[in-house]
């Protein structure tokens, strides 16, 4: 028997999918305007509000793997799995939605929470120490033009940091050398770490769409020993200036934060989990636009082997 949308448990059913796609289009024009690209300098914007009852969202998982175990399950509460579904729909109006292969076993929404073990690290995954801004997937050609961070649960106030490039202040010289194609992005531990064979080529920092800074940024990620003394000092001071700019969003219930990936960085601010079902849970999803083009010298990147999970892209060749 066909699976339908009021029974699936999983965003990956092809009826669900289908049905994604083609009611996207129904939703009112308010929304979709909402889900534009953000068109200021800030890059950003939160978009409110989706409603949530605590109380159907279970406890906080303490994993994505958890987290994708009890979704749809009533006992765990209903409201996640509905939030997915929400955002995928949202994601929809703005662009195309995607996973990827090697993070979060394909899933088109992620699941971010703090996890047992890698309170340290930099992923979402952790908690305790400061999340660097950053560029989503940094180390990919086909990285998101738009991410959407949607909160489930944020108890504690804890802040997601986002700076603009457009609104950092650079000389011509530190433009011109953070232009040049210098060291390479690695991809973060989300990803694994087996990568020996990979070919890690240099990228630039900088890059321009129509006259107007983009940046490609994620110094956790870059071996920044490796650069000359000059390519260092401008690389500091770009993130000087990104911490200056940076704003702090502690996002509640229900909000939803948009970020141009092409020219904000995001992170988060060090928080304590309690790893007691009340902690913070946000979930993310990834959009492509395709009208939106980036420099084609990227085109020869082969991302580290990791490949997208795109099945809207699938869909809309069907049509």
């Amino acid at each position: 028997m066909e699976t339908t949308p009021a029974t699936t448990a999983t965003l990956t059913d092809s009826v669900l999918l289908h049905h994604i796609d083609s009611r996207y289009r129904e939703l009112p024009d308010d929304v979709h305007h909402a889900m534009r690209a953000p068109a200021t300098d800030a890059g950003v914007a939160v978009i409110s509000r989706l409603p949530i009852r605590d109380a159907e969202l279970g406890h906080t998982p303490l994993d994505w793997r958890q987290a994708a175990a009890w979704a749809g399950e009533p006992e765990h509460g209903p409201a996640s799995f509905e939030l997915d579904i929400t955002m995928l729909l949202l994601a929809r109006c703005a662009g195309e939605p995607f996973g990827w292969q090697g993070q979060q076993a394909g899933r088109l929404v992620n699941n971010i929470l703090p996890t047992p073990g890698h309170e340290h690290e930099q992923s979402g995954a952790s908690s305790t120490t400061l999340l660097s801004p950053h560029t989503e997937d940094a180390f990919h050609p086909r990285r998101a033009n738009l991410l959407m961070l949607g909160c489930l649960r944020n108890p504690d106030g804890v802040g997601t940091t986002v700076s603009s490039v457009r609104n950092v202040e650079l000389d011509a010289a530190q433009r011109d050398r953070l232009s040049r194609r210098e060291l390479p992005i690695l991809p973060d531990v989300s990803y694994g770490s087996d990568f020996p064979d990979a070919v890690a080529p240099a990228v630039a920092t900088l890059g321009s769409d129509q006259n107007r800074l983009t940046l490609r940024y994620d110094p956790a990620y870059t071996p920044l020993a490796e650069a000359d003394p000059e390519f260092r000092a401008a690389y500091d001071h770009l993130g000087a200036e990104l911490e200056r700019v940076c704003i702090t969003a502690a996002l509640t219930p229900g909000e939803l934060l948009l970020v141009d990936n092409d020219v904000v960085v995001h992170g988060r601010v060090p928080f304590t989990p309690r790893y007691d079902g009340t902690d913070r849970w946000l979930k993310r999803v990834n959009i492509r636009l395709p009208q939106r083009r980036r420099d084609p010298s990227e085109a020869a990147e082969n991302g580290y082997g990791q490949s997208v999970v795109a099945p809207f892209r699938l869909l809309g060749n069907r049509k």
